[in-house]
């Protein structure tokens, strides 16, 4: 994620990242490792003390210890049940406090996510999804997002009614919790029979609101742009990406000035797309001007963009039947192909400077590739004697 979630009432607060988790690398220790035996202690005896401000201090004191270190998660593995407990008891200023300490306790530690689920912690969590409280509203929503990472976590979670919830999030959300509910629906859509249920709640229309003010290179644009390459694979899905207004502009944006994961997402939502309706979904995806960022796919993307970028090409042509053999399946006659049915002087002149770019481009690879093979080739009586080779200064 691009920057960091930081709730107001709580300035020191877990960093996120691009994993599917959301926050940031381990450190391995901290700084105060050596002292960190005895701070776990007070950190559990107060936790168990009977008096609620010690419990709402330790909670507090656990947070900062497992901010970074992973030993201390496992350390304090054993405060999950009374964390839980906290989050359950009438008293709202034990609840946040608890929740952030269980974030942290979760991050990176596949024990932790599990022994927090079975302790209980999904109904409270679920119900601050709907509090007034935008804080803890937003530190429920990120808490989701690290537990939905386990993939022992994400059937239970969706059987426990927090689909929906998140989706209500993508829409009434601050922009943060907006976008740890994308990445949590995101982490939960990998599990098959959620994808189905993320559907029925109808959320393209707030994830292509999300997607159009994100930054086109943030993990979020990756996410969202990895939500609809799965939900366009049902008819529902892909009526609804078309019937929003700018929704297949945004995904195109992405395919241009994406990251190249989100590239990847973005040109497969496309192809799945064009390859279920080709007659139906071929006009809508070539009026968003896409021939350009396909054209540099090809060469730039990653192997999978490539073969997706030539393979839509392929379909986004005038005829769906292969050409003669007087005019081959190149990517040339393929692309000018579609440029010819181009409507707007603007467009079709920025498609043809992008593949004379794409043939240069292709073809100093190719130079490349041959100089190298030339070099594998030549015998190595040929080559220079290692006396003989310059040393690097």
């Amino acid at each position: 994620m691009e920057s960091p979630h930081s709730p107001s009432s709580f300035p020191s607060s877990p960093s996120y990242s691009s994993s599917s988790e959301g926050h940031s690398a381990d450190a391995t220790f901290d700084a105060d490792e050596p002292r960190t035996p005895l701070a776990v202690r007070r950190a559990l005896q107060l936790l168990y003390s009977g008096d609620p401000e010690l419990r709402v201090q330790a909670a507090r004191d656990i947070r900062r210890l497992t901010k970074t270190s992973h030993r201390c998660r496992r350390q304090l593995s054993e405060a999950v049940g009374p964390l839980v407990s906290m989050l359950r008891v009438d008293s709202p200023e034990s609840h946040e406090p608890a929740l952030l300490a269980l974030l942290n306790l979760a991050v990176k530690d596949e024990k932790n996510k599990i022994n927090i689920v079975e302790a209980g912690a999904l109904e409270p969590i679920i119900s601050f999804l709907k509090s007034e409280d935008l804080n803890l509203q937003e530190s429920a929503t990120a808490s989701l997002l690290t537990l939905s990472a386990s993939s022992t976590n994400k059937p239970i979670i969706s059987a426990s009614g927090a689909i929906p919830l998140l989706v209500d999030i993508l829409r009434d959300g601050t922009p943060q919790a907006k976008a740890d509910a994308v990445m949590a629906l995101s982490n939960l859509s990998t599990y098959p029979v959620n994808l189905g249920i993320i559907l029925h709640t109808n959320p393209i229309p707030f994830i292509v609101d999300i997607l159009k003010t994100c930054k086109k290179s943030s993990k979020t644009a990756e996410k969202c742009c990895s939500l609809i390459e799965s939900l366009v694979e049902y008819d529902e899905g892909r009526i609804a990406l078309t019937s929003e207004e700018g929704g297949v502009l945004a995904v195109v944006e992405v395919l241009e000035s994406g990251t190249l994961q989100s590239r990847e997402h973005a040109v497969g939502a496309l192809l799945a797309m064009c390859e279920s309706d080709r007659c139906k979904y071929r006009e809508p995806i070539l009026r968003e001007g896409v021939i350009p960022g396909l054209l540099e796919l090809t060469v730039q993307g990653t192997p999978k963009s490539q073969l997706k970028a030539r393979t839509l090409l392929q379909l986004l042509r005038e005829s769906p039947y292969p050409r003669s053999e007087i005019q081959p399946d190149t990517l040339e006659n393929i692309v000018c192909n579609i440029i010819s049915q181009i409507d707007g002087d603007d467009q079709s002149g920025k498609a043809k400077k992008m593949l004379a770019e794409m043939v240069q481009v292709s073809m100093e690879q190719s130079l490349r590739h041959l100089q190298q093979r030339a070099l594998v080739c030549t015998p190595t009586s040929d080559l220079p004697i290692a006396s003989e080779v310059p040393s690097k200064s």
